[in-house]
């Protein structure tokens, strides 16, 4: 497992977590390209649906998680949507 310290090198060149983060930058490399923006759009998408169903709330640190991920050829079907916690989603890696 790689370090706070590792990532951000690796990532973003910065070697001391107090050094500011250059966050246009960021977003011109991995949030503004067609297929982040058409992710997004997506993921977006089903949390309204199941907002609408109510599986979820706004404010409730829950995530939509897509078991087969979007980014693996997944789609934003009822069958790959599942309700769970934030931290659990978030730590699950898609590589």
């Amino acid at each position: 497992m790689m370090s706070l310290r590792e990532f951000l090198f690796k990532k973003f060149g910065i070697l001391d977590e107090e050094k500011a983060r250059d966050y246009k930058r960021e977003y011109a490399l991995y949030h503004s390209s067609k297929k982040a923006k058409k992710h997004r759009a997506m993921r977006q998408k089903a949390r309204r649906r199941l907002m609408k169903q109510g599986r979820v709330r706004k404010g409730d640190k829950m995530d939509i998680d897509h078991k087969k991920a979007l980014s693996k050829g997944g789609s934003n079907g009822h069958r790959n949507l599942r309700v769970v916690p934030r931290g659990v989603n978030r730590a699950k890696d898609n590589n």
